[in-house]
């Protein structure tokens, strides 16, 4: 009798219910609110493959609700929230009648769905079929009900990592995941307790495969790759980048026929910046501080509605720190010939902010238009002492003489970047159309003024000021349209106008005329312009265990450059350059898979490779560009093998093969400077006969007891140069090895500790990949025959503690720990040779914290009816 009356009670609450949902606006006649009765909750645990908890994890509850402007269902998003940080859920004010679709999503995760009810179906009757009431009615009556519970426990609901077969394979743990694709390989970076109030140096080199030197400069597998920003090139320099700030970075070694052939032989690094796709809005704020008094203070906010994404980020950072250098040349030209000693003492101060902002406009749902915009300002004032201490060596006596050279310098730098794109997505399902235009601009302003002091008692005084602007516009568009039988067109095009001008003046202080005399043979006014012109097609076709991709990509360039001071100039043309592609994928079982990948690629000379003049900043290592240079190109090959073993553990190989002609090496010589009046050293650059580099990477990740995980990366190669053209039997050939290690620590109370591990072997001179040619001072050592970098190895620690229930981290880490990140370098010639060794910020301590916040809003952005109350799409 009690189960009937209940049916009673719920069939009367059902039809008031319904009663709302066909009336237009407002609640019922006499006030009543049916969305009052939603008394039903759902609640349960999100966990991992470990059966771990997955905080702020997207959980949404969606059914069927009546829509009276068209008199039928929809599917309709009744509630969501994120997970706490142990996984739990729990939403409530549901209605009790009707079938529920539960999902689940978290970034590295397969989506999850999964079907509920609270076992109540509305009764199935004429006049509710006619008013298209909900939906899952069994066959009508009050058996049909079934017996009603007001809550729902539904357990442990577990996320499997995300695994598209034979396209993409996926390795994850809690801190990181790594991914093989047909072109790329990922890794997440956003958990990664080291780059906690750091830039994008701290988190690049800790990226397996990847190395960065003190001064920001990034080699893939000792080769250099083009930095990436979202996909497109950019202007900005690693430390203008928070670590906060980017989500994962892609390693891409071989990239396929959709991006540039040109700006790296080893490949491209794309830093992916943080951007939600969740509704509501969420973000972060940061504070830092380090042991050299430096700080930092950012955020990062991200608000999204149905049809509108703003997302906006901020840093602010003050540097400070110190470094030590040392030279030592034995010349073997001169009469007499000497010895001589160079040690450098360095302190750098500095500020600058970056911001970001953007929205994205869902014009409907085909239709997106996005507006982002970047500015950053910052100045960077170090100041150097340099000793040097030459030995003259006559026969049976050696004469030392010694000078003090004081160098104070200020360089002031601002980046401005705008970009617009566009996204249509056609009815047919994986086929789009989109397009963007990218504007980027940078100027530089700086100066050095130069005090020497000799032993004597003499003293003469240098100066050299600069000024430097560039511009970098691109536009490009692409398309993807799927064929039958699983085969898959993309094509597009691109065009790229880059213009950058440098003006240097270099004056020497005269006591007589008790003024400042230019030095007219080291002053330089250089312009240099640079258009690419490409597009490509590329074919694809995915199938059960077999996948294939083709592409050929055209490029047409153009350079231009001239010393504007002067008649003289030069142009480079380059009509047409193809660069074919080819990926091949092949599944063994379900846990191995092959790939095979060739691509082109070529390497243009930058702008200081090709300046005429001579930078004399470092009187001990004086540096000219070759206008004459032609580009390289480089093929490369290579075979991978994944497998992913059980509890896991994941191995991935990869063997590889690189061929350059022409390829871009530095190489020293001398000649009489009258200025200096004295015969001096130059580094320069001209294009070798070929060079050839092969070698294995291994990448090993291990999850052990449920809170110990370990990535090792090992990269063991052969680099063979041939530079006979640029010095008579000049060719060298070295194996080098690199070997990474990364270890994170669960621990009880919200604890976590990480340690990363580099050791570097001698290895050839490693390219530059600054971005900003105008941060000034020129590259550092390129590919060379004629010497090598020293082996090095270090230590980074860092200590995590949750706060405030999950929202907030506290991260102490200590770079360095040992002191042993000196890097080195030693080069010999027919001329001198020359070791060198220079540390910097060596066991730096930085503390900072963070703090997250976000909601749930499914009407974010919307336009909200008072009248009408809502339906729990609180997140909480």
């Amino acid at each position: 009798m009690q189960k009937v009356i209940t049916h009673i009670i719920l069939l009367i609450l059902f039809a008031t219910q319904l009663g709302a949902q066909t009336t237009p606006s407002g609640p019922p006649r006499g006030g009543f609110d049916p969305s009052k009765m939603n008394i039903a909750r759902v609640y349960g645990k999100i966990v991992d493959e470990a059966g771990k908890g997955v905080g702020y994890a997207t959980v949404q509850v969606f059914g069927k609700k009546f829509d009276p402007a068209t008199r039928s269902l929809r599917d309709t998003l009744w509630a969501g929230q994120l997970t706490e940080d142990n996984g739990d859920f729990n939403i409530e004010k549901l209605p009790m009648m009707g079938d529920f679709e539960l999902i689940i999503s978290f970034l590295g995760y397969a989506e999850v769905k999964q079907a509920f009810n609270f076992g109540l179906s509305a009764p199935k009757t004429a006049a509710n079929a006619a008013s298209g009431g909900p939906s899952g009615i069994p066959g009508g009556g009050f058996p049909g009900m079934g017996t009603g519970n007001s809550e729902k426990d539904l357990g442990n609901i577990k996320l499997k990592t995300e695994a598209k077969t034979l396209n993409e394979v996926t390795i994850t743990d809690k801190a990181s995941v790594a991914t093989l694709a047909l072109d790329r390989k990922a890794y997440r970076v956003d958990k990664d307790l080291s780059t906690a109030g750091g830039t994008a140096e701290d988190a690049l080199k800790n990226v397996p495969s990847v190395s960065v030197d003190l001064d920001g400069n990034v080699s893939l597998r000792n080769g250099s790759p083009q930095i990436f920003v979202d996909g497109r090139p950019t202007t900005l320099t690693l430390n203008q980048i928070a670590a906060d700030a980017i989500e994962s970075v892609e390693v891409i070694t071989n990239p396929s026929s959709k991006y540039d052939a040109g700006g790296g032989t080893a490949g491209i690094i794309n830093i992916v910046l943080k951007k939600e796709k969740r509704l509501g809005y969420n973000g972060n704020v940061r504070i830092g501080t380090d042991s050299r008094a430096g700080g930092n203070f950012g955020g990062d906010i991200n608000a999204r509605g149905s049809k509108v994404n703003v997302f906006g980020s901020l840093m602010a950072m003050r540097n400070r720190g110190k470094s030590d250098a040392e030279t030592l040349r034995e010349n073997f030209f001169g009469n007499p010939t000497s010895n001589l000693t160079q040690i450098q003492e360095g302190n750098m101060r500095g500020m600058f902010a970056n911001g970001r902002a953007g929205v994205d406009l869902l014009l409907d749902n085909r239709n997106t238009l996005t507006f982002s915009g970047s500015y950053v300002r910052g100045k960077f004032s170090p100041f150097d002492e340099i000793t040097t201490t030459t030995d003259f060596l006559f026969p049976g006596n050696t004469v030392t003489s010694e000078y003090v050279r004081n160098a104070e310098q200020d360089r002031n730098f601002r980046n401005l970047g705008l970009t617009t794109q566009f996204k249509h997505l056609f009815p047919k399902k994986g086929a789009e159309w989109t397009a963007d235009l990218n504007f980027n601009q940078v100027k530089f302003r700086g100066g050095s003024d130069f005090m020497t002091t000799f032993d004597n008692g003499k003293s003469s005084q240098e100066r050299q000021r600069g000024l430097g602007q560039g511009s970098f516009v691109t536009f490009q568009t692409d398309f993807v349209n799927p064929l039958k039988n699983n085969f898959k067109l993309e094509g597009g095009l691109r065009m790229v106008m880059r213009n950058n001008r440098n003006d240097n003046s270099n004056s020497l202080f005269d006591p007589q005329l008790n003024d400042w005399r230019a030095i007219t043979q080291l002053s330089d006014h250089f312009k240099f312009d640079d258009d690419i012109y490409a597009g490509y097609l590329q074919l694809g076709k995915q199938g059960k265990n077999w996948g294939f991709q083709v592409g050929l990509r055209a490029e047409s360039s153009f350079y231009r450059g001239a010393l504007t001071d002067r008649d003289s100039s030069f142009t480079i043309v380059y009509p047409i350059s193809l660069f074919p592609t080819l990926f091949l994928t092949h599944k063994l079982n379900e846990q191995d898979q092959i790939q095979l990948a060739y691509t082109r690629r070529v390497n243009r000379p930058n702008f200081f490779q090709t300046m005429p003049f001579t930078d004399f900043s470092d009187s001990l290592n004086l540096r000219r560009g070759n206008p004459a240079l032609l580009p390289e190109f480089t093929n490369s090959a290579e075979i991978s093998y994944q497998n992913i073993f059980a509890k896991k553990h994941n191995l991935l190989i990869s063997v590889y093969y690189k061929q350059a002609n022409n390829l871009i090496a530095s190489y020293q010589f001398t000649e009489f400077n009258a200025d200096l009046n004295k015969e001096v050293v130059i580094t320069s650059f001209a294009n070798s006969n070929r060079a050839a580099a092969y070698g294995a990477e291994f990448t090993l990740k291990n999850s052990f007891f449920g809170w110990l995980d370990l990535t090792t990366n090992l990269n063991i190669f052969q680099a063979d140069v041939d530079a006979s053209n640029v010095e008579t039997d000049l060719k060298v050939s070295r194996t080098s090895g690199f070997l990474k290690e990364i270890v994170q620590i669960k621990l009880p109370k919200g604890f976590a500790l990480q340690f990363n591990g580099e050791y570097r072997s001698r290895a050839s001179f490693t390219p530059s990949t600054n971005n900003d040619p105008f941060q000034g001072g020129g590259p550092p050592a390129q590919n060379t025959a004629q010497g090598y970098t020293k082996g090095y190895w270090f230590m980074d620690a860092s200590l995590r503690k949750e706060l405030l229930k999950g929202k907030g981290n506290l991260t102490l880490s200590a770079q360095d720990i040992f002191k042993t990140r000196r890097f080195g370098s030693f080069t010999l010639t027919d001329f001198f040779s020359q070791e060198t060794s220079r540390i910097m910020n060596p066991q730096m301590v930085r503390l900072n914290f963070s703090y997250r916040f976000g909601k749930m809003d499914a009407s974010l952005f919307n336009r909200k009816n008072n009248r009408v109350t809502g339906q729990g799409n609180d997140m909480m």
